[in-house]
Order: structure tokens, then sequence, then C-alpha cells
């Protein structure tokens, strides 16, 4: 009976679990994946990518069954330190979602592999840590970093649906200012996790707006409502940047067709939609739209120096096709003689034909009288 508890030993472990015909989707083999079905014995280190670039080891093990999924709102508390002992990070108390790169790569990776109550040690390379660029004014480039870390809880993360408005624009907010740090970075793949993200807070399109009792009356008002759409539209557009950072031309495109049917007069998106339309080839197209975006800003230097440089591109182009039509046409007129002089040829092979049968007719015609003439027989 499908009811029916399950004892244990039923179901062997998670490793045998995954290997069902319905999880076609998961890898046992996968390290990642391995790291997070496996127990971890405490003070043994582990390479969780088996790369030798993040390592975990126990210190202190917590409730068994605990670990966070994907999404759970993990609070932790952590220090990190520089190779020489010196201490550029510490939180008591830090809130991150997990899965949504609200820390360096490296920690979301591990919280993901610990108990609710464990202590861990994590050394993490730069490539999971804050790479070549790392963090001003006290973390360098290139630097490996030691934490010590302990998840103290996890919570399932709410339903977006019941969230107020308020809270909706202050979460969306936060995942759209992660984003952004991604972006300066460099990190335009994780600065689009991160956007997506925050679009599912900030769309009120998605199951609805349910306001939860109590809450104050302007936070459900249509300038709140307004604040979350101008929002909303900040997200997308810089989404559209970082896609077109991971040449996603045909997913930027959507992106900001979402800010122009909204806000068509949004200078930023115009600008986008024209490098987007330049990118296709379609660069009459461009031109137009970075026109319009030149009278919304005329003072903006990118615009005119976008359209310059396009302007330039359209007449290198419109040569070549003037150079093109020009030898196409030769050719034409080149083929046309030759025709011509061929015609004439043929012409006066005829007539010449003509002239040496007429002349041919003759001489057989005088031979004739001739033999008739002198006939020897």
């Amino acid at each position: 009976m499908d009811n029916e508890p399950i004892k244990p030993g039923d179901s062997g472990s998670q490793a045998d679990f995954i290997q069902n015909e319905l999880n076609f989707d998961v890898d046992p083999k996968d390290t990642l994946t391995k790291a997070t079905l496996e127990d971890h014995t405490e003070g043994e280190w582990m390479d969780v990518l088996g790369v030798g670039q993040l390592k975990k080891k126990v210190v202190k093990a917590g409730q068994p069954g605990t670990r966070p999924n994907r999404s759970d709102i993990c609070t932790i508390k952590l220090t990190g330190k520089l190779e020489d002992g010196k201490v550029v990070e510490d939180h008591e108390k830090l809130t991150v979602q997990l899965g949504d790169v609200e820390v360096i790569q490296g920690l979301d990776l591990v919280i993901a592999l610990m108990d609710v109550g464990e202590v861990a040690e994590v050394e993490v390379e730069s490539r999971f840590a804050y790479g070549d660029l790392g963090r001003e004014p006290d973390i360098p480039g290139g630097a490996k970093l030691f934490y010590t870390l302990e998840l103290l809880s996890v919570e399932m993360e709410p339903e977006i649906e019941t969230l107020g408005v308020a809270q909706r624009k202050e979460i969306g907010y936060n995942k759209r200012e992660r984003g952004n740090w991604w972006y300066t970075r460099d990190e335009a793949s994780l600065a689009v996790q991160c956007y997506r993200r925050a679009l599912d807070y900030l769309d009120e399109t998605k199951g609805g707006i349910v306001y939860p009792q109590g809450e104050p009356d302007e936070s459900i008002s249509d300038a709140a409502l307004q604040a979350l759409l101008e929002d909303r539209m900040k997200v997308y557009n810089n989404l559209a940047a970082a896609q077109m950072k991971t040449e996603a031309y045909d997913a930027a495109s959507k992106s900001i067709d979402n800010v122009l049917r909204c806000q068509p007069k949004n200078v930023k998106a115009l600008f986008r939609k024209a490098k987007i339309l330049q990118h296709r080839g379609e660069r009459a197209a461009a031109f137009a739209v970075l026109l319009q975006a030149s009278k919304l800003d005329p003072d903006s230097k990118a615009i005119q120096q976008e359209l310059a440089d396009l302007k330039e591109k359209r007449a290198k182009d419109a040569k070549h096709e003037k150079n093109l039509y020009k030898k196409m046409l030769g050719t034409h007129k080149a083929n046309g003689t030759s025709n011509k002089n061929d015609d004439s040829i043929n012409q006066k092979s005829a007539k010449s034909k003509i002239a040496w049968s007429l002349i041919g007719g003759a001489v057989a015609a005088m031979a004739g009288v001739i033999v008739y003439r002198y006939d020897i027989f």
C-alpha cells in the first residue's frame, strides 16, 4: 500500500534510492552528489569538488538528517581568515538563502553539506572565494581563505505568494544588489542567477499577491505596486546586461522587451535593444532605436558615441554594397559586349559560307560546261 510506513532498511541508503529509475537526472558518481549523500567523519578532510579547491573538515557533528535543501533559509556563524591569520570576515548570525550565492561560492556549496549544529573548518581557494580581484580593502587577489563555520538553524523558504509587498520589495532589492555585486566582478552567470531570483519576489503575476492580515494599508496601495513594478524593470534591465555578457542575446532580447512593454521610453533598455539588434546585423533598426534614445537623453555620451560608430559602419556597408553592384554591373556589360562580338563573328561566318557556296556552285557549273564541250567519249 502507498500509505504504509517505510520500515528502517526497506529503502536502503540515499545512494541506493537515487538510482531509482524515477531519479534519472541524478548522477550518484558526481563528486558533489557523493559529498552530499555521505556522512562526514569528524577530523578528516573531505575534498568537496575532487580538485583540491574546496575542503571541509567536521570539528563537531550536528544533528543527523538536518542538512538544508536549496532555497532554505540558513543562519550561520562564521569567521574567515587569511593564510597569515588575519580575520577578514566575522559574523555571529548571518542569514543566507542557500543556492542564491549570497555568500562566496565555496561557502554556498559547503553549507549544503552540513547538519544543524555542526561546526566545520573550511579551506577555500581563491577561485571559489574572491578570485583574482579580491575584496577591498582587506582580501588581496588570489587569496586562499580559512573559515570556521557553524550551521545554527535551517528554515524552509516561505511561500512567496504569502509575503506582503514591502517584504517582496526588500528581498527582491537585496537579491538585485547581490546580482550587481557579481556583475561588477565579471561573474555574469552568477549575476543572472541572482537577478532571476529577484524577479521571483518582484513579479506579482505569479499566483497573485495574498496580503497577510494586519499589514498596513499603505503597503498595498497603487504607489506600493508601482514601486514594485519599477524595481522589477530595473532587474529586467540588469538581467539583460548580464545575459548579453554571456552572449545569450535571445534571452536578453526577451528581458528588454519586458521592460519596454511597460516603459517604452526607458533609455537604458532602448540602448541595450540597439546593441542586440547590432549583434543580429540589423543595423538600420538599431540606428532607429538609438535615435529614439538620443531624443530622450540628448546629453548621453554613450548614445552619441554608439550613433557615431553605427553611422560609420553603415557608411562602410553602403560603400561595400556599391562596389559589389559596380562589379556585378561591369560583369554584365562585359558579357554583353562579348555576346555582341560573338554575334558579329557568327554573322560574318554565315555570310562567308553563303559566298563560298555561291562561288563553288559557279565553278561546278563552268566545269560541267567544259566537260560537255570537250567530251572525250
